[in-house]
């Protein structure tokens, strides 16, 4: 009787070692895929701020119909954002290229880190030539 209740006990402590196990990789998915969606969300609002930019009047401080004042510096970040460093609780943001007159490329890098050990790195390219600007995730 003592060894079969020895048996059952140790049982019960692989089904919860098991079961917290699976839990923390749901959490981990969900965690990874949220920070995903987050530094999405965010590059879609720096590429509005970025055809704001571009639309707006020299005189006003904007482009003028150009991305070029958009350098990819940290002076070129603060005419789309007033994040300190371009830093918030999702990710860190920057200009991955330069604006030229028709397009800029925006770079988010992520808080969570994918099962490769890299970070969630996505960016968008803005344009003012094709209908759409395109969000990429790189790998």
């Amino acid at each position: 009787m003592q060894q079969q209740q020895l048996y059952l006990l140790v049982l019960v402590f692989v089904v919860v070692a098991l079961a917290v196990a699976a839990g923390i990789g749901l959490f981990s998915d969900n965690a990874l895929s949220a920070n995903r969606d987050s530094v999405a969300h965010d590059l879609i609002n720096f590429a509005m701020r970025a055809h704001e930019y571009y639309r707006r009047p020299l005189q006003q401080n904007g482009g003028g119909g150009s991305f070029v004042g958009l350098t990819a510096d940290a002076g070129g970040l603060a005419k789309l954002t007033n994040l300190p460093a371009g830093k918030n609780a999702n990710g860190t943001y920057s200009i991955f290229s330069a604006g030229t007159p028709s397009e800029i490329v925006l770079q988010g890098v992520g808080t969570e880190t994918l099962p490769d050990g890299n970070p969630v790195t996505m960016r968008i390219f803005v344009s003012t030539v094709g209908p759409l600007d395109s969000l990429y995730q790189v790998y």
